[in-house]
């Protein structure tokens, strides 16, 4: 097989019949242009990811990918020669050649992979509203436990020291509204509420440090492969909207993180999104603008996007316009809406005259797909019927001592696995509230605090000082305190020259 680096390509398969169709490959100054894998359930989406990622490896390209069903993590162990895939190798007209990839295993919940976190700082209050369903007043109050929580050096690692924020944030609730707004203890008690949902779906092992680092996920190894990041996303599933919003977070960060390069030889990175519609069904307006605006623009900091669904109707148009590089495996039309489905489909390719392509949708098999790939300046091809090529790596998933021992031999073995706790907002606020006279005074902020550096320690006011009394010391004892009350007393009662009078004997004989 010629190598992606003689060819500038990676192989996805073959239209037509071997000798007299064509190859059809996706060009790697191309392959930051986005691309768009949909097809219904077993009909080979999960392989052609495999394919795609396997040539873009050995183009040196890293790759990311999610194991929605555990199928994808073999990419990691060598291929066998088995008689399905040495048909299928001559089908499309190439030599089977078994190889393996470095793949790095990733899970948020560190059970299949070493642990992915974020910090709730990296996270936001547009993801984290997205990822507790938080309505707009609810948004607007975690906005303003963000801004406080700049403005007060508090650090927010992890989900509790976002409770603890909150919770500082109800209690200053009156000092609070003049100047950002209402804020209810009801609301804050409805954000704390789904803060534990968030819990109990396992998200306190997600937020938190060692944070991931972007460079982790962009390597390649000595021999020139890129590295294939797999997250392990079969327990994940269990929440949609976590899985989401997590990949939607590393999408944002590659954006925030990576300088523009314009148009690369090979893109730095390649991230495929499995199970796409969990990121867009009921999406509010502003997060669907923010995806539009990282897919749109991301190319130019050299990485593609890949979305992975069942239907190209699971994609707002925005999006799917943005998405040049189409494979169409094939899709049941049993009911009027699917049939809707495979017409609406069928008009995201540009028409071959040779091809009725809401007909073949409905009739291909397993491993075939309608494939528009671009081509020459950045224009799609004419859709062709395709016969996906073979993966060359194991087809299917891996047992946990090989799991173990890829895990073991891993570059980041070790990086991430222990997790830190480190000061943050939590200990602070803590201390704060229980040891508040041991803080120095500092310039006050809005309401008794004040805006400083993060690991400086939040102050409060100084109390005022007492004048020293003739005498030496400042503090009154217990009966002192109890007689200048009795005689305070006595003098507002009396209110006359003998009250004073009888006032000043008092006092006059306790400092004898």
């Amino acid at each position: 097989m010629t190598t992606p680096e003689q060819t500038g390509t990676v192989f996805v398969g073959h239209s037509g019949p071997v000798g007299a169709g064509k190859d059809e490959c996706l060009a790697l100054r191309l392959a930051n242009r986005h691309g768009l894998i949909t097809g219904a359930t077993g009909t080979g989406k999960t392989v052609t990811l495999q394919v795609l990622a396997e040539g873009l490896s050995r183009a040196g390209v890293p790759v990311f990918a999610a194991d929605v069903k555990g199928d994808l993590a073999g990419i990691a162990m060598q291929g066998e020669p088995k008689d399905f895939l040495l048909k299928r190798a001559a089908e499309v007209g190439i030599t089977y050649q078994p190889d393996s990839f470095p793949v790095i295993f990733w899970d948020l919940f560190g059970e299949k992979g070493h642990p992915v976190r974020a910090t709730v700082s990296e996270m936001g209050p547009l993801l984290l509203a997205r990822l507790m369903d938080l309505n707009a007043v609810q948004e607007g109050v975690l906005n303003i436990a963000f801004r406080i929580a700049d403005e007060q050096g508090l650090l927010l690692l992890d989900l509790k020291d976002l409770r603890a924020t909150l919770a500082f944030v109800a209690e200053n609730a009156s000092k609070l509204t003049t100047q950002y707004g209402n804020v209810s203890s009801a609301t804050v008690g409805a954000i704390q509420r789904q803060l534990l949902v968030l819990e109990n779906q396992g998200a306190e092992k997600f937020f938190g440090e060692p944070a991931l680092q972007i460079a982790d996920l962009m390597r390649v190894d000595r021999s020139g492969y890129g590295t294939i990041s797999v997250l392990a996303a079969d327990s994940l599933m269990a929440s949609p909207r976590l899985y989401a919003t997590f990949l939607l977070w590393l999408l944002s960060e590659l954006f925030e993180q990576l300088p523009e390069v314009g148009d690369l030889d090979k893109p730095k990175l390649v991230f495929f999104f499995d199970e796409a519609h969990l990121l867009f069904d009921a999406a509010p307006k502003a997060l669907l603008e923010k995806v539009e605006q990282v897919v749109r623009l991301i190319r130019s900091k050299g990485v593609g996007v890949y979305f992975v669904t069942q239907n190209p109707l699971d994609v707002p148009d925005r999006v799917l316009s943005q998405l040049g590089n189409r494979v169409q495996h094939a899709l049941r039309a049993f009911t009027p809406r699917d049939q809707k489905a495979v017409r609406a489909a069928a008009e995201t390719f540009r028409p071959n005259p040779n091809l009725d392509t809401a007909r073949v949708i409905s009739e291909m098999g397993k491993g075939e797909a309608l494939v528009s790939l671009l081509e020459g300046a950045g224009t799609p091809s004419m859709v062709e019927r395709t016969l996906i090529a073979p993966p060359v790596a194991r087809v299917g998933p891996i047992t946990p001592a090989e799991r173990a021992q890829v895990m073991a031999q891993s570059p980041v073995s070790r990086v991430y696995d222990e997790t830190q706790d480190r000061e943050s907002a939590f200990e602070r606020l803590q201390r704060r509230t229980a040891s508040p006279t041991a803080e120095t005074s500092a310039p006050k902020g809005p309401w008794g605090g004040r805006s400083q550096a993060p690991e400086e320690v939040p102050e409060r006011p100084p109390s005022t000082p007492r004048v020293p009394r003739t005498g030496g010391t400042t503090r009154m004892s217990t009966t002192e305190v109890v007689v200048r009350q009795v005689a305070r007393s006595l003098a507002s009662q009396v209110g006359t020259q003998l009250g004073k009078a009888i006032l000043r004997g008092i006092l006059g004989s306790i400092s004898r």
